[in-house]
């Protein structure tokens, strides 16, 4: 992904997020189980039915992943949040707000 700093007219080369909810990656027919109600609505609407549950999954798997992080680096947030309680926040004399 290529990115211009406008400020600077400097650009930047980045490479693609590896955890992109929706790769390019081959497709593997599955079979759901969903709400006959909203199943109806959807195909009166013409939802594309592959897409939204794809893009629902990408949803649960990136929460499932922010939770799990949140998990693993409980200890380091609180011993954080226990030193900026002790000693204020880093650098806070040089803030303009």
């Amino acid at each position: 992904m290529r990115m211009i700093d406008t400020h600077k007219g400097v650009r930047y080369d980045h490479p693609e997020p590896k955890d992109d909810p929706m790769p390019t990656a081959k497709r593997k027919p599955t079979n759901l189980s969903l709400d006959s109600a909203l199943l109806d609505q959807a195909k009166a609407l013409n939802v594309n039915l592959s897409r939204a549950a794809e893009e629902g999954v990408a949803l649960a798997v990136k929460k499932a992943r922010e939770a799990a992080w949140k998990e693993e680096n409980a200890d380091a947030i609180q011993g954080y949040n226990e030193w900026v309680e002790e000693n204020g926040i880093p650098l806070s004399k040089f803030r303009q707000f």
